[in-house]
């Protein structure tokens, strides 16, 4: 298989970015659910921390992932979709990429509203992306928690294409996003 994108494959960085994107963003779904439930203190700033994180580190890996895209053919949409259906194919994958890129965006200005530092693992201090203010930080709240109910509902429809595509209409949809598999022509 090849390291580029195809037009009936994707290449193994896009498949790679495909899949650590979607790894952290379960990881992203768990911290949030682990911190929500925790009483305030140390253990709970140290798993927003962790969020705080992962989250800068999908927003490079989107940022990534659109520029190989843009430089990669994307891989033709099957001939037997109908229409509607490569409209709908379009707007969701508009809509995730949209999402990776808004979710840790509005996290960063919460939290940069709410006064609280934004590191990636300790490492690097990145600057506050909007001043101190509260009603900004319960607007953004509001928005990431929004965001993250659109982000379930087009990951489940994105999923579920999927296994339509695979399960009931048994063309190569996922199996060519799929690593270590082939065509079935192949």
């Amino acid at each position: 298989m090849s390291i580029r994108n195809t037009p009936t494959r994707w290449g193994h960085i896009a498949q790679f970015l495909h899949w650590l994107i979607v790894i952290l963003v379960i990881i992203q779904v768990t911290l949030a659910s682990i911190a929500e439930d925790l009483p305030i203190g140390p253990k709970k700033i140290e798993v927003y921390a962790w969020h705080k994180s992962v989250g800068i580190t999908v927003l490079c890996l989107a940022v990534l992932r659109l520029l190989w895209r843009w430089a990669n053919p994307t891989p033709e949409l099957p001939s037997t979709l109908k229409p509607y259906e490569r409209v709908l194919a379009k707007v969701t994958h508009v809509g995730l990429y949209v999402l990776l890129f808004a979710q840790p965006l509005t996290g960063w200005m919460m939290t940069s509203a709410r006064g609280f530092p934004v590191s990636w693992f300790g490492f690097l201090q990145l600057p506050d992306f909007v001043p101190k203010n509260q009603a900004l930080y319960n607007g953004m709240k509001e928005t990431h928690d929004t965001l993250a109910l659109a982000l379930y509902v087009i990951v489940f429809l994105h999923v579920a294409a999927a296994l339509k595509h695979h399960f009931f209409l048994k063309d190569d949809v996922l199996r060519r996003m799929l690593p270590f598999t082939k065509r079935k022509s192949e």
